[in-house]
């Protein structure tokens, strides 16, 4: 049996919701770089920081999603033969969902029985389980809850292959991975493929991220004995591995708080990891040499990372990541030349090695014979001659595509053809006409007749651009007068934004107002008066926006402010303004909240803090938490009769613990 074929499946899931149309001008939660200690060396800390990015511009976020869970369809791709059977979800980042050992019956991976999206990526929504493949910048790629284009294949002696591809649109680049599972084949083999179409260098991210079960005798086994640490105080340091500060790090179930540990694989080492139980078995991955790192990610036993873990899935599915990358570390990129064509192969599958020795405190024995028992299964030249093997079906075109994903290549290849330059990629990745969207309409008529389509401001944008050649394309149009409009010149504002010519920005965002005011222009003038620390006239351009555009999160944004500039009044008057569905969400309630303890009105601000559903909090954001500590350092101020200073904290945080619904902190507290 060998077979490839689509499947719709059921999952208990949330509603993604819509995208947020406004353009995401505010920084990344997970942008910046960490600080180096001084353990890390010159040469391992080089890329440090090398490509980050301060918004997901030109994606917008993703953030509408609820935690209404309900059964939902989804489109799965499955590849099966008589030992395994993977199942790939092709709507939501081709994530590989499921791999199921048929002949022992057993899961390899974590396969997370709900889909539940929360605020870890790129563009907010995220969701855990299975393999995720990241692409671009640094964080869980822009496409991880977004369809890819899905198409048929076949190896020389007839063997399916499943390809999936896209155009990333920050780095302007078309990846594909090309999975396949030979005719007894107990390994799951995923080609990677990233090509760079420009005459320039680029920054290039890559991680293939594996949810594995978390149970207290599963062990994480890599050739390595240090690792780059980087937890949640966003520090960089070497540290011995598997024992750091007197604790096992390679038992995930040891550690208390949230981490991350990059191993560091000496050069010339094959690369691997695996998470093995009590009995040696579980998942093994290993890959050809240009992905050359590997990492553990945990969430740690605290009460936060508990509730985390029940956050993104349900109570008993506790899972930990090992992950395969191209960078030592994830607080960088690395350089990817001009024209460059880079492909790795990847290969999964189960491990059965010796549980006395695997679990041997003997750190160095554990892993050689670990590795001897993947050698068993593959070695490192058996995987370098199938990547070599499968190149040419990885330059050849698909014979059926079976899902489209964006619009976006297509566009791109027609700009290419327009200019008489070369195609982004030979005949491996199909972006045909049939995959343009509304998304793309204002661009294509920008291309194909000079005038960048209007909307009526009343409408939703759909779409943002940052490529510069796009903006050459409509500066034009605007000084020629085709395009002279409001909509147009929201969108030069966006381009200048985003290349932080604020000056430029701000003057084209007034030059839209002047043409037709809209809440879309107002809004994007709010941000760049903060970012210049021009509260009060943010507050200002804020409201204005309001009351011509009722979109929740551009309230949320507007009362956030507010509170930060303690406009307490304002942000009554524009609470009182929001529709009755509006003021129900989470983060609406926050604001609520900060207004109820400002009128002294604690118990009120407690009732609805203790009721709160937060479906956007972000990986490491306490805000919940600070909140409750607030009302009762309030409270217990009053009852003593003293003011609030660190002694009355610590007595909070010892007297008045956290509740479980709003406890997520990943980190010690310190206070």
């Amino acid at each position: 049996m060998n077979d490839l074929r689509i499947e719709n499946i059921q999952l208990l899931a949330a509603d993604l919701g819509k995208d947020n149309p406004l353009p995401p001008l505010h920084p990344l939660s997970t942008f910046g770089a960490p600080k180096v200690n001084a353990s890390v060396t010159a040469e391992d800390a080089k890329h440090v920081g090398y490509g980050a990015q301060p918004q997901c511009l030109p994606y917008t976020l993703q953030d509408d999603y609820d935690r209404d869970k309900r059964m939902r369809t989804f489109t799965a791709a499955v590849l099966e033969n008589d030992i395994l059977r993977a199942t790939f979800l092709i709507g939501s980042g081709g994530r590989l969902w499921s791999l199921y050992h048929k002949v022992l019956q057993r899961e390899l991976l974590h396969r997370n029985p709900v889909f539940q999206p929360a605020n870890l990526a790129v563009r907010n929504a995220w969701f855990s389980g299975g393999v995720e493949w990241n692409i671009g910048v640094p964080g869980h790629t822009p496409l991880t809850c977004s369809p890819l284009f899905a198409a048929k294949l076949k190896l020389n002696d007839g063997t399916p292959v499943l390809r999936m591809y896209e155009w990333e649109r920050i780095r302007g680049v078309p990846w594909q991975i090309d999975c396949f599972l030979p005719e007894k084949s107990a390994m799951l083999f995923v080609r990677v493929r990233i090509v760079n179409p420009h005459d320039h260098e680029i920054p290039m991210y890559w991680w293939s991220n594996m949810a594995v079960d978390e149970h207290k005798y599963v062990r994480v086994l890599a050739p390595a004995t240090e690792a780059f640490n980087l937890g949640i105080e966003n520090e960089m340091k070497l540290v011995p591995v598997p024992y750091h500060m007197d604790t096992d790090i390679s038992y995930t179930t040891n550690s208390q708080y949230s981490a991350d540990y990059f191993f560091r694989i000496p050069q010339g080492q094959r690369p691997w990891i695996t998470a093995l139980d009590g009995k040696g078995t579980g998942l093994f991955q290993t890959s050809t040499s240009r992905l050359k790192t590997r990492k553990i990610f945990l969430w740690g036993t605290s009460a936060g990372g508990a509730k985390w873990q029940e956050f993104l899935s349900e109570p008993g599915q506790k899972y930990l990541e090992i992950q395969a990358g191209l960078a030592p570390t994830q607080a960088g990129c690395i350089p990817m030349p001009a024209g460059a064509d880079w492909s790795w192969l990847e290969a999964y599958g189960l491990l059965t090695a010796d549980p006395a020795i695997v679990h041997d405190k003997d750190w160095a024995k554990a892993c050689k014979h670990t590795e001897s028992q993947i050698n068993n299964i593959i070695t490192v030249q058996q995987l370098d001659s199938l990547l070599s093997d499968t190149a040419q079906m990885a330059n050849s075109t698909p014979m059926e595509v079976i899902q489209r994903g964006s619009g976006w290549g297509a566009l791109e290849q027609m700009y290419r053809v327009s200019e008489g330059l070369a195609p982004m990629c030979k005949t491996s990745m199909i972006f045909d006409h049939d995959s343009l969207t509304p998304h793309q309409t204002p661009w294509r008529s920008l291309l194909e007749s000079g005038k960048f389509s209007m909307l009526p401001p009343k409408k939703t944008p759909l779409s943002y651009m940052i490529d510069t050649k796009w903006k050459k394309l409509l500066e034009d149009s605007v000084h020629n007068h085709k395009s002279d409009h409001w909509f147009a010149w929201l969108h030069l504002g966006v381009m200048y934004y985003h290349e932080k010519d604020f000056a430029a920005a701000k003057y084209a965002w007034e030059t839209s107002i002047s043409h037709t005011p809209s809440g879309w222009a107002y809004r994007n003038l709010a941000v760049l008066a903060q970012d210049e620390h021009r509260f009060e006239d943010a507050a200002d351009l804020y409201i204005k926006a309001c009351k011509l555009l009722p979109l929740r999160q551009l309230a949320s944004e507007c009362c956030k402010l507010l509170i930060e500039t303690q406009q307490w009044e304002e942000l009554a008057l524009i609470l009182d303004s929001i529709p009755e569905k509006t003021l129900t969400h989470g983060r609406i309630q926050m604001c609520q909240i900060e207004l109820e303890i400002q009128k002294g009105n604690y118990d009120r601000a407690k009732e609805i803090l203790l009721g709160i559903i937060l479906p956007d909090i972000r990986e490491a954001e306490i805000t919940l938490g600070e909140i409750w500590f607030a009302i009762h350092e309030k409270l217990l101020s009053q009852k003593l009769c003293v003011p609030i200073n660190s002694k009355l904290s610590r007595k909070v945080r010892k007297e008045f613990p956290l509740p479980k619904n709003i406890d997520f902190r990943m980190s010690e507290d310190k206070k």
